[in-house]
């Protein structure tokens, strides 16, 4: 299916004039010690991107107007208001230095964004653009307003055509009308387009996935090389609501205390291969978008939901690590390769919750010994030092309308840990593969990596954490992982708990892609990447087409690790966009859902506090609220800033953080996706 070229796993140098219109498409997985070569596949150079000599830098904008420039080397510098010159938070600038250690923004090398959401909105000078965009710190003069058709108070989509002066107001023409500002698919819409993410796939990448599909017998047919374990026992563990299905677990039992466990992950990059179009766009997504009521999904519902998903009873192709393990979960032998599967049932989270809880059902046996492992592995995961996070997760039930009927945390059940638990095994033991084999050299493979936590952070958390009543024991300027999982104990089924949950996790480093590996500090592994999800993050085709060189005994040519290099962080910020979109979904339906019990009473928790009030999460849906001092006709409360309450002048009545109390609903914005408080009683 190659556009421009097909290579096996022999290190062939990129050749843009390779019009081969196949390759071999069959591979076998190997042990260590084998050396049967696999199928791999190539991904084109990008051109280099075109350095300045005027020193350059990413720009942060704050929605007043100023900005930051954060240069390799030397302290953030400030950028005053006015000297923005047009420049937009994260857009490549060319600044000069000014007086007192402020800077100047000279060019704009690079947009980071030209397109952006917002509403349509009456002022003095006629219709403007508000953007949703809180950073945009202007307004925008839609060019073609009459044209569009678009209306007073319609969502719509934007693209900046001409902004000559900072002084002046950029001009855009309108490219998408959504329909009006609060309405569920308008406020959908919207944040998809604003964060750059498409809906729909070109028409070049459905063709291309429908004739894949169409030759898919005939691979099913050629795959006498691959490892077959359609007469193992397999089934997958998913949400209900799940269409795709990337992984899934085989059970054998060797012995009385020695079992063998098969981790299958769906064979993307078997179908997904370079230079096609598929594959360009998927690199474009990098990973599928889950918002409240939708999924965007990274690759065509072809191939997500249908031939790459690891349906019930249905042959499929996948990339496999199989594990002999003992009783303590102790790895006797490991083994990694292409194989083809046969699920034999297709659990959800609750189905095979209840197995283990009644203690019968359809494979019983194997689930049960299955979560006995699992729980091993997570002792020794917990031993080693990993953190013990429980976050919760809200989840709406909606209707055909798109209306939140219901909001509820997501319990976290035994049958998600066993999941879990054996997929952190498979990305551990892959990760620990590949970099042997490179002999830790960076650029050579792609790892999920996460720092260690900033020192001065760690002061913060800390006296942020007393603010609750709460004492973190550290090391020096150091968090002790076996403290912090103590702490956690502590504050589990407080009031508190999904508060300080998230502060602790604030104070650490996200979590990205990279090729130079400085281990998980979160997970407390030397080696880590990500190999089973290749059906919704690109990291994983990537992880898989490396996988597949170096079980070969093979090395990739440069040009393609450099490629790869640069796609991790690409990967690691449409990661990012794509966890933005999901909280803008969930705080917009939050809002919608609470529009539903105005004058209702609620429990809540003091989240924050600020001069012009107090922030309190409502419990039972994870929704955050502000309490406005004028609403607080009691007293009048000032801020203690150094103690972060509320004081009564005269009752001496204060609000702190974790306090818990009743509140009651007020008024709610869904366009601004604020909810406002009252305190009851």
């Amino acid at each position: 299916m190659a556009k421009n070229s097909d290579f096996s796993a022999t290190g062939v140098n990129f050749d843009p004039n390779n019009k081969a219109k196949s390759s071999p498409r069959t591979a076998t997985g190997v042990n260590f010690k084998t050396k049967t070569p696999f199928c791999a596949i190539l991904l084109p150079m990008p051109k280099k991107h075109q350095k300045s000599d005027a020193p350059t830098s990413v720009i942060r904008v704050n929605p007043k107007g100023f900005g930051f420039i954060e240069p390799e080397e030397g302290e953030t510098i400030f950028v005053p208001p006015g000297q923005l010159e047009t420049a937009l938070d994260n857009d490549i600038v060319v600044y000069r230095r000014t007086q007192g250690d402020n800077a100047k923004i000279v060019k704009i090398i690079k947009r980071h964004q030209t397109k952006f959401t917002g509403n349509i909105i009456e002022t003095e000078d006629g219709p403007r653009i508000k953007p949703d965009n809180s950073k945009f710190y202007t307004l925008i003069n839609p060019a073609n307003l009459t044209k569009s058709g678009a209306k007073l108070n319609d969502k719509i989509l934007i693209e900046i055509s001409d902004w000559p002066k900072s002084e002046k107001e950029p001009t855009g023409n309108i490219l998408k009308v959504f329909g009006q500002a609060g309405e569920h698919e308008p406020e959908m819409l919207s944040i998809i387009y604003d964060r750059g993410i498409e809906a729909d796939f070109p028409e070049e990448v459905i063709k291309e996935s429908e004739e894949i599909l169409r030759q898919s017998a005939s691979d099913l047919h050629n795959s006498a090389s691959r490892r077959d374990f359609r007469d193992v026992v397999t089934f997958t563990i998913d949400p209900k609501s799940a269409k795709d299905y990337d992984d899934a677990l085989s059970f054998q039992q060797i012995s009385d205390d020695t079992f063998m466990i098969g981790v299958h992950i769906a064979d993307v990059s078997f179908y997904v291969r370079p230079g096609t179009a598929i594959d360009d766009e998927a690199q474009k997504r990098a990973t599928s978008v889950y918002l409240v009521d939708r999924t965007i999904p990274m690759l065509p519902e072809v191939l997500s939901n249908d031939l790459c998903s690891l349906v019930e009873g249905e042959d499929r192709l996948a990339y496999s690590a199989v594990f002999t393990l003992n009783k303590k979960a102790e790895i006797i032998d490991e083994w990694f390769g292409r194989t083809i599967i046969n699920s034999n049932k297709r659990f959800t989270y609750e189905n095979v919750e209840q197995i283990l809880n009644e203690g019968q059902g359809q494979y019983f046996t194997e689930l049960d010994i299955i979560n006995k492992l699992a729980k091993e592995l997570d002792r020794q995961k917990i031993r080693d030092g990993a953190l013990a996070f429980e976050e919760d997760e809200v989840s709406f039930e909606i209707d055909d309308d798109g209306k939140p009927i219901s909001v509820f945390k997501k319990e976290r059940l035994a049958s998600h840990k066993l999941v879990e638990d054996f997929m952190l095994l498979a990305n551990k033991r892959v990760a620990e593969f590949a970099s042997r084999f490179v002999r830790r050299k960076d650029l050579m493979f792609v790892y999920r990596i996460h720092e260690g936590p900033n020192p001065d952070k760690i002061a913060d958390l800390i006296k942020f954490l007393k603010l609750f009543g709460h004492q973190l024991k550290i090391k020096g300027k150091k968090i002790v992982p076996a403290e912090l999982n103590n702490f956690l104990k502590t504050i589990a089924g407080k009031p508190e708990e999904d508060i300080l949950n998230r502060a602790i996790i604030r104070s650490m480093s996200r979590a990205v892609y990279a090729t130079k590996n400085i281990g998980h500090f979160g997970l407390a592994f030397e080696d880590y990447t990500h190999f089973t999800s290749p059906i919704r993050r690109y990291p994983d085709i990537m992880v898989h087409r490396l996988l597949s060189f170096y079980l070969a005994k093979k090395y990739p040519p440069l040009e393609t690790l450099q490629a790869y290099d640069r796609l991790c962080t690409h990967s690691s910020d449409r990661e990012k966009m794509a966890t933005d979109a999901e909280r803008e979904s969930i705080k917009y339906k939050q809002a919608e859902y609470l529009e539903q019990h105005l004058g209702e009473v609620f429990d809540g928790v003091v989240s924050g506090t600020t001069k012009w009030g107090m922030y309190v999460e409502e419990l039972s849906t994870g929704a955050e609220g502000l309490v406005r001092l004028a609403d607080l006709k009691d007293d009048h409360y000032t801020f203690d800033e150094k103690k972060f309450r509320l004081i009564g002048e005269k009752t001496k009545k204060t609000y702190r953080l974790g306090d818990t109390l009743k509140i009651k609903v007020l008024k709610t914005n869904r366009v601004a996706k604020t909810i406002d408080f009252g305190i009851v009683g």
